[in-house]
């Protein structure tokens, strides 16, 4: 594997995936198939209690790659980076986002899909697809479920980034750590007291009927939204002068059409 490492803890019950490309994390194509084949053998194992995200490194995830946004390349990435969300959903193995730093875009789709996340106080969190034009179609889906639709709004209309503080008081994060030391720690005495007693089996019934109504729209709004994404929005001169202008490093030039 070139860009995401796999450990197994806790007698095997607990598999963790770092996302590691050396830099900011991206979730390019490279990343995203090495995790799906990830989850594909994950899909066979009955004795597995949690599976747990991070990243290498300073950062969680800089978030997609945004080359892989430009209109030839759009409709090939959404598909396999949406696939992520449906394995999740039908796995329904509990999930845990662990995050310091940068954790944005495709990132943080990844770690709000996540049944928990718990991060220290150099985590950010931001959508900031807004600002080169185009929108996160997981996330707009997700947020407005997780932390109710005013907040989700604001972070997904002006593509701010939050500090890991007021993520914890919009309800974004469920625990907040100093540093990354307490985190590792506090994360394991959770395992430990919350995950590992329990049966892999009955987790992920309860994960299912947690999230009976959060599939459903997963399931019916994902496919719309990336329609949209791929055959209206990739058609219009904005979404890609925005995204030409971000990997041009030049402010862009819109023209509302």
């Amino acid at each position: 594997m070139e860009k995401i490492k796999l450990n197994y803890t806790h007698n095997d019950s607990v598999a963790q995936i770092i996302l590691d490309d050396g830099k900011g994390n991206v979730l390019d194509h490279v990343m995203m198939e090495e995790i799906q084949q990830q989850f594909n053998e994950f899909a066979k194992n009955e004795n597995l209690k949690l599976i747990i995200f991070e990243g290498a490194g300073k950062h969680f995830s800089f978030g997609a790659s945004v080359e892989e946004h430009q209109k030839d390349m759009a409709a090939a990435m959404l598909r396999g980076f949406h696939q992520l969300f449906y394995s999740l959903r039908d796995m329904a193995i509990p999930t845990l986002a662990k995050v310091n730093g940068q954790c944005l875009g495709g990132g943080m789709e990844l770690a709000i899909m996540c049944n928990q996340i718990f991060a220290d106080a150099t985590a950010k969190f931001g959508q900031p697809e807004i600002v080169l034009g185009v929108f996160p179609p997981p996330a707009s889906i997700i947020l407005p479920e997780k932390i109710g639709l005013s907040r989700a709004e604001e972070l997904l209309l002006t593509g701010k980034s939050v500090s890991a503080e007021e993520a914890k008081n919009m309800g974004l994060i469920n625990e907040l750590f100093h540093d990354k030391n307490a985190l590792d720690t506090e994360t394991n005495a959770w395992i430990e007291q919350y995950i590992l007693p329990k049966s892999a089996l009955s987790l992920r019934f309860a994960v299912k009927a947690s999230r009976i109504k959060f599939n459903h729209i997963l399931s019916n709004f994902l496919p719309q939204l990336e329609y949209m994404y791929v055959n209206q929005l990739m058609n219009t001169e904005d979404a890609n002068e925005g995204i030409n202008a971000f990997l041009e490093k030049r402010k862009p030039d819109w023209k509302n059409k």
